[in-house]
C-alpha cells in the first residue's frame, strides 16, 4: 500500500467518522460506569445494601436494553440516523447532572434510569451509519474500534483512575457534574461533521438475511444468527456488568485490596480491552468471526476465576484478569457485526438494538440477583455467576453460521470449484 493511500485512508471521512463515534461512546461508558467505580464511596454516604447497588447497574441496564430496540426500530422505520444520535448525546449528557445531586437510593436509581433511556440508542444507530461508511475489508475492525477503543479506555481505564481521585480529594458528585461536559462537546462536532447515509443497500450483508420489507420482531428472531447473538448477548452482557457492578466492591471488601489498589486493577481492564478492541475484531477478519467468539467468550472465564482464587502478587493477578478481559472485544462481533451482516441493511439497527436489548434486560435481572445472594451469602457469589455466563456464552457461538466477508468468499469460491469438478 503507497503512502497517498494511507495518508488518504488515515483523513477519509470513514476514520473521521469512526474516531468522532469511537471518542463519544467512550464519553458514554465513562458515565455509564461512574457509579460503578464510585460504589464504596455512595455505599458509605446512602447506606447501600449490595442488592441496591445491583439495581442501580440494572436500572440502567433495563432502560438502555428498552430505548435501544425500540428507538433503534424506529430509526430504522424512519430511514434516518443523525437525528437520534444527535439526541441521544444531548439526552445523556444533561442526565449526567442529576446523578450528582442524588441525595438518596430513590433519587440515583431514578437518575440512572433516565440514563439508560438516553444512552440506548446510541450504539445501534452509531454502528448503522458507520457500517454505512465502513470498506468491506474493514467492517468488523472498524465496528469493533468503535464499539470498544474508547469505552474502554476512558470508561475501564480513565473512569477508575480519575474518579477515585476526584471522591478521594473532593467528593464522588463532582465526578457526574464532570462527566456531561464533553458530551455536549461531542454533539456539537456530529452535528457540525456527520452526514445522514443514504439509503442504500451495504455489500455483503446477506447472509441469512431476510426480505427487505418491513420486519417484525417474531420475523427478526427467526434469523438464526440474530436469535444466537441474542442468547450469547442473555450471558455475555451479564458476565460484564457482574464484573463492573461487584469486581470494586470484591476486592476492597473481600480481598481486602486498598481503594487505590482496586482502582489500578480496575484501570487494567481498559487498557486490555482498549487493545482488544483492535485485535479481536480484526482477527475476525481474517480467521472468522465464528472461531474467534467462541474462543475469546471461553477465556472470559478467567477474569472471575483468577480474581477468585489467585493469591499471588498483585501485578500477576492483574495480568491475568487482563488476558481474559479481552473477552471483551467479542461484544462487537455478537452486538453489531453478526447481526448486520445477517440481515438487511434496512433492519440493522433494529437487528443491534434486539441483541442489546435482550441482553441488557437479562444483565438487569440477573445483577440485582447477584447482588441479593452476595448479601445471604458473599460476594463471591457474582463472579462464579459470571464464570457461567462466559462459558455458556462461548457454547452458543459454537451454532452460528459464518458471516465473515473473507471466510464468505472463501466458502464460495470452494463449492463453485467443487461444482466445476463434478461437472
Amino acid at each position: 500500500m503507497s503512502d497517498s493511500t494511507v495518508r488518504s485512508r488515515l483523513f477519509s471521512y470513514e476514520t473521521g467518522v469512526l474516531f468522532l463515534l469511537c471518542l463519544t461512546f467512550g464519553i458514554v461508558f465513562f458515565d455509564r460506569n461512574a457509579s460503578l467505580y464510585l460504589s464504596p464511596y455512595i455505599v458509605q454516604e446512602l447506606k447501600l445494601t449490595n442488592e441496591q447497588v445491583g439495581w442501580l447497574g440494572s436500572a440502567l441496564s433495563l432502560t438502555w436494553a428498552l430505548s435501544a430496540y425500540f428507538f433503534g426500530a424506529w430509526s430504522d422505520r424512519l430511514g434516518v440516523r443523525k437525528p437520534f444520535l444527535l439526541a441521544s448525546v444531548l439526552s445523556f449528557s444533561l442526565c449526567s447532572f442529576l446523578s450528582g445531586v442524588s441525595q438518596s437510593f430513590g433519587v440515583l436509581l431514578a437518575s440512572r434510569l433516565l440514563m439508560g433511556l438516553a444512552e440506548g440508542p446510541f450504539l445501534p444507530v452509531a454502528m448503522t451509519i458507520l457500517m454505512a461508511v465502513s470498506s468491506e475489508e474493514r467492517r468488523g475492525l472498524n465496528m469493533g474500534v468503535m464499539q470498544n477503543f474508547f469505552s474502554n479506555l476512558m470508561g475501564s481505564f480513565v473512569a477508575p483512575l480519575v474518579l477515585v481521585a476526584i471522591a478521594e480529594h473532593y467528593n464522588w458528585r463532582w465526578s457526574f457534574y464532570i462527566a456531561g461536559v464533553p458530551g455536549l462537546i461531542c454533539a456539537f462536532f456530529i452535528w457540525k461533521y456527520v452526514r445522514e447515509p443514504a439509503r442504500v443497500a451495504v455489500p455483503g450483508a446477506s447472509v441469512g438475511s431476510t426480505a427487505h420489507g418491513r420486519i417484525g420482531l417474531i420475523e427478526m428472531l427467526r434469523v438464526r444468527n440474530v436469535w444466537l447473538c441474542v442468547m450469547i448477548s442473555v450471558f455475555m452482557v451479564p458476565w460484564m456488568l457482574l464484573a463492573w457492578n461487584f469486581l470494586p466492591l470484591f476486592y476492597t471488601s473481600y480481598r481486602h485490596f486498598t481503594p487505590s489498589e482496586m482502582s489500578v486493577l480496575m484501570s487494567l481492564l481498559g487498557v486490555c480491552a482498549a487493545v482488544g478492541a483492535f485485535v479481536v475484531p480484526a482477527l475476525s477478519d481474517r480467521i472468522g468471526r465464528k472461531p474467534v467468539l467462541i474462543g475469546f467468550s471461553l477465556l472470559g472465564a478467567l477474569v472471575p476465576l483468577t480474581a477468585l482464587y489467585y493469591t499471588g502478587p498483585l501485578w500477576a493477578l492483574g495480568a491475568l484478569i487482563s488476558i481474559g478481559w479481552l473477552a471483551s472485544g467479542v461484544f462487537p462481533l455478537f452486538m453489531g457485526t453478526i447481526p448486520a451482516e445477517s440481515t438487511s441493511p434496512r433492519h440493522v439497527a433494529s437487528a443491534m438494538g434486539l441483541v442489546v436489548c435482550i441482553g441488557e434486560i437479562a444483565a438487569s435481572v440477573l445483577t440485582p440477583l447477584a447482588g441479593r445472594i452476595a448479601d445471604q451469602t458473599s460476594l463471591a457469589a457474582p463472579l462464579l455467576m459470571q464464570t457461567g455466563c462466559a462459558l455458556i456464552g462461548g457454547v452458543f457461538a459454537m451454532f452460528l453460521v459464518e458471516t465473515a466477508p473473507l471466510k464468505v468468499a472463501q466458502r464460495r469460491a470452494t463449492v463453485l470449484g467443487a461444482s466445476q469438478a463434478d461437472a
